[in-house]
């Protein structure tokens, strides 16, 4: 008879039954299939209007039942102790891996494509660029940004498109309340870069022990921009226009708002981080700068899951790259020599 109570009452989250005067009547305080209903005065306890067994009304003060399953079914991801960490909770994911994957691979495809299409209609289009002027140099890169940033987010939101409606906290960019101490976006973009700064001083400094000599930063990318910097303020606008503004939009939502997004779906959410960071970091193809890239990106990483607001790591993405632009168009201005300087540090 025991054996058939628990089996009866398996189907239930919780249930308390009571028969001290002190305490209120039976009640049931999950919502879940089977009704609970108490016959009086023998006390009968009956799924439906079946009875299944009669207990003593003296005997009984008072029996619960507890089912473990509504807490393991995901709903207290990122609570600890009754405390909400936002950066440890998942997103609610609508997609498999099959669309996870195959988005990705689309998105690399088509910055591709786009690239090498822009190269191919270049000359058909009677555009030389060994005699263009730097300011058009600029505004060609300006160009070629903007086309590329427009196919890739096109891609994603055509996909995602597929799946509305999405959560609320999905694709989100959001400038209301920028200073709330859990969700601000501005207030914890502030955070973040200077986490970002150190961190990553750090790690050169902790690669420059190991390795004993300093290691390479961003020169790559940035002595190819060398004749731009400085140059005008046009060119200064378009350098800033495209590492300030397009790459961080671009970026940010490929790598946080999609990709690290997607794999919570399969993996807590600091391991989704992780991934991301390193995907990101290996994305700029600069081996050198690979420790530092893959610090920022935990750091992009994790502002994002505390806010759930891309505009959080897009900000930070933004200072971080326009910042070190203005900071060498300043050089230059002063008359410093900042290809010397990049290769200094």
């Amino acid at each position: 008879m025991v054996s058939s109570i628990f089996l009866s009452v398996a189907q239930s989250s919780f249930y308390c039954i009571s028969d001290s005067p002190r305490l209120p009547s039976p009640r049931l305080l999950a919502k879940q299939s089977h009704p609970l209903i108490i016959n009086r005065p023998n006390s009968s306890l009956s799924f439906g209007t079946s009875p299944i067994f009669s207990i003593p009304k003296r005997r009984l003060h008072s029996v619960c039942f507890f089912n473990a399953r509504e807490k393991s079914n995901g709903n207290f991801d990122g609570q600890e102790g009754g405390l909400d960490w936002p950066i440890l909770k998942r997103w609610e994911v609508p997609w498999q891996w099959q669309t996870a994957s195959l988005t990705s691979l689309a998105c690399g495809l088509s910055f591709v494509l786009t690239g090498l299409a822009e190269a191919a209609a270049i000359p058909l289009l009677g555009i030389k660029i060994e005699e263009l002027s730097l300011d058009e140099k600029a505004e060609l890169l300006f160009l070629d940004q903007s086309i590329t940033t427009a196919v890739v987010l096109g891609v994603i939101y055509s996909i995602a498109n597929t799946f509305q409606p999405l959560p609320e906290d999905m694709f989100r960019y959001d400038l209301r309340e920028p200073f709330n101490l859990q969700k601000g976006w501005l207030l914890w973009a502030v955070i973040g870069l200077v986490s970002a700064l150190i961190a990553v001083a750090l790690t050169g400094v902790a690669m420059s022990a190991f390795s004993g000599e300093t290691p390479q930063r961003e020169t790559d990318s940035l002595v190819l921009l060398l004749p731009l910097i400085g140059s005008s303020s046009i060119s200064t606008a378009c350098l800033v226009g495209i590492t300030g503004v397009l790459a961080p939009i671009l970026e940010e939502t490929v790598f946080r708002g999609f990709f690290m997004v997607s794999l919570t779906k399969w993996v807590p959410t600091p391991i989704s981080v992780l991934i991301s960071a390193a995907v990101f970091a290996i994305a700029h193809l600069t081996p050198g700068e690979f420790p530092q890239l893959f610090v920022l990106g935990i750091i992009l990483g994790f502002s994002y899951a505390q806010t759930r607001n891309l505009v959080t790591p897009i900000t930070i993405h933004a200072f971080w790259n326009s910042g070190v632009i203005l900071i060498l168009t300043f050089l230059q201005l002063q008359g410093y020599d900042i290809k010397e300087i990049l290769q200094a540090t």
